[in-house]
């Protein structure tokens, strides 16, 4: 995750250092890898620290807010909210696909989530900056506040991905109305999250919703499922079944590294909307041409150290020379099943073409009520 906050003045300016600093240290932070950049559009700021790490910002704050688009960063302004929505109008598209904005007051009392909270998960990252520095969060989702079910958060948390994003409002319009949704699960990825013995926890399944035998012989709310067929239902969801680990030499462009993993991927039948993520190791955190490919399709891009890959268990095609470059003996291959976890299975082995290798995993994928 990357995060790109933007300051005004110059309580907003160390209100942002500030933030970095306690984001940096955070565990969970740490854990999704996050990367925090500063910028600010106030002069006088720049003349205070010439050490800073923050940008000034030469262009308008709608040219910084569209690039930020672009590469989907999260965005958080620390300023009026109208700044935050007059420079982001121009390029929200949908709530499937929207880069997760945010908004917090310079004097740190308040943090707004304003676009992308479920999918994009602003309402998480709010309530998470309003607990470590004590700000409030302000969540207008009316599922949230009404502590209700929502699908798009589910489909999220489960790594399901919503074909047909219109049956989203439909679904949460029955749920606020204290209706009864019905989901019918595909049989065997139907994982029973109970909570522990003396540990309170939302019964299974929440309430509200009634699980329906797969597959359903009647109209459905939802439906999940990997299998292809005509469902009646108002929401469908797969599963993003796969993942792409992937290595390359240094400086491959967006349109090399784009034609291999078409190519690949169209070769054994997948669509983008099925991939989990693309994976490589930490060298590569920076690689333009992988990243702009993962931003174009919307796909997460993990990266992880040699003793990272290294702790991946299975009989993956060596390299002495990748080995004495960067300390594993393979990249692709254990990337994509370091992202499955311990059910991964390869499904396509490393192939090399041009100075780039590749390998797709696929993952054994369950849902559960509490995402975990």
């Amino acid at each position: 995750m990357e995060l790109s906050i933007i300051s005004f003045t110059k309580n907003g300016k160390h209100l942002s250092e500030k933030i970095k600093n306690i984001l940096m240290t955070d565990v969970e932070m740490q854990a999704v890898k996050a990367e925090v950049h500063l910028y600010t559009k106030c002069k006088a700021c720049m003349s205070d620290n010439l050490n800073s790490s923050i940008v000034f910002v030469k262009t308008s704050v709608r040219e910084w807010a569209g690039l930020q688009m672009q590469k989907r960063n999260v965005m958080l302004f620390i300023g009026a909210c109208g700044i935050a929505v007059r420079a982001v109008a121009p390029f929200i598209t949908d709530k499937l696909h929207d880069a997760p904005v945010l908004v917090m007051d310079e004097a740190g009392k308040y943090v707004i989530p304003i676009l992308s909270g479920h999918i994009g998960g602003a309402n998480e990252l709010a309530n998470h900056i309003a607990k470590i520095t004590g700000a409030e969060p302000v969540i207008t989702t009316a599922t949230d506040i009404n502590q209700k079910f929502a699908v798009d958060l589910f489909a999220k948390r489960n790594g399901l991905y919503i074909v047909n994003k219109d049956g989203i409002v439909k679904v949460s319009s029955k749920v606020l109305a204290g209706n009864e949704i019905t989901m019918s699960i595909e049989t065997g990825h139907n994982k029973n999250c109970m909570p522990p013995e003396g540990v309170e926890s939302a019964a299974y399944p929440p309430e509200g919703i009634k699980l329906i035998p797969y597959s359903p012989t009647e109209a459905v709310d939802i439906v999940v499922t990997s299998e292809s067929g005509m469902f009646d239902t108002a929401i469908l969801l797969k599963p993003r079944e796969y993942v792409i680990g992937i290595g390359c030499k240094r400086g491959k462009s967006a349109d090399e590294i784009d034609n291999f993993l078409t190519k690949k991927i169209n070769e054994l039948g997948i669509s983008s909307t099925q991939i989990l993520a693309v994976s490589s190791i930490s060298q590569k955190r920076d690689e333009q041409g992988i990243i702009e490919w993962c931003q174009k399709e919307g796909i997460p891009f993990f990266t992880y150290t040699a003793e990272e890959l290294k702790e991946v268990e299975g009989n993956f095609t060596e390299s002495a020379f990748v080995k004495e470059q960067v300390g594993v003996d393979n990249v692709c291959e254990r990337a994509a099943l370091r992202v499955c976890g311990e059910a991964g299975k390869l499904i396509l082995p490393k192939c090399a073409e041009n100075g780039m290798t590749l390998a797709i995993a696929k993952r054994e994928w369950k849902v559960c009520f509490d995402g975990k």
